[in-house]
């Protein structure tokens, strides 16, 4: 099943994967969870993968961008997830009580380990996806539901094109694939894994928040790790 907002995008992947059930829905609606879960039951009956991908990025530093742009990330990279997660659960749950697989994958990032100047409302609500699937794995062992965490560096997509980073000569090798990512999900959904960095070296730089803070701080003020990324993009 494939959920996005562009219908023409949806379809021409649903022919390209041979077939698949398209709901065009933008999530942050109201009535988008119920909507989703509809077109499951209807077309499907069962749950056994919900994968939380949908996010965005609007870039600015606070006193410019103030609550306004936190609300708006809060809304699509964190409610979103989380409301069409709370209508779906019982259907996953359903499928874990007859003995079947049942997982969520919830995509964060990166940022949402360690916080960036002008990223902060990214970072917010990535952080806050992450904190609560820890809590949710927690939770939904007990159901037999397995819940997976991704966090994906710099990728090369639509949304977030990381151009200036593929055109330099030697920050380039930081970018990753889409495809990199796809095969983070498939360990976390299907192998189990609790969380996977993407790239996998990533996990330093969660590492040295906890363990040198201080030390990452400095890094981020300094502009270390400033990197370039559309300044109103979703994917």
């Amino acid at each position: 099943m494939l959920v996005a907002r562009r219908r023409e995008r949806l379809d021409a992947l649903a022919r390209e994967l041979g077939g698949a059930t398209v709901v065009a829905v933008d999530l942050t609606e109201p009535d988008a969870p119920a909507e989703v879960l509809a077109a499951v039951a209807r077309a499907h009956g069962e749950l056994h993968l919900l994968v939380n991908n949908a996010g965005g990025s609007w870039r600015g530093g606070f006193a410019e961008t103030g609550w306004e742009n936190v609300e708006r990330h809060m809304k699509l990279n964190f409610e979103a997830p989380v409301r069409l997660t709370e209508e779906l659960l019982p259907l996953l749950r359903a499928t874990a009580a007859k003995g079947g697989p049942a997982a969520i994958v919830n995509v964060s990032s990166t940022s949402g380990r360690v916080g960036r100047p002008r990223a902060g409302a990214y970072s917010a609500s990535k952080f806050a996806l992450a904190g609560w699937s820890d809590s949710l794995t927690a939770e939904e062992s007990a159901h037999g539901v397995h819940v997976g965490l991704v966090l994906p560096g710099f990728v090369a997509t639509e949304g977030f094109p990381a151009t200036e980073l593929r055109r330099h000569p030697v920050l380039r090798v930081i970018v990753s694939k889409p495809d990199k990512v796809a095969e983070a999900i498939v360990d976390c959904a299907l192998r189990g894994k609790a969380e996977r960095y993407v790239p996998r070296y990533y996990w330093l730089a969660a590492a040295a928040r906890i363990l040198a803070p201080s030390l990452v701080r400095r890094a981020t003020s300094s502009g270390t790790f400033t990197t370039a990324t559309a300044k109103d993009s979703r994917h």
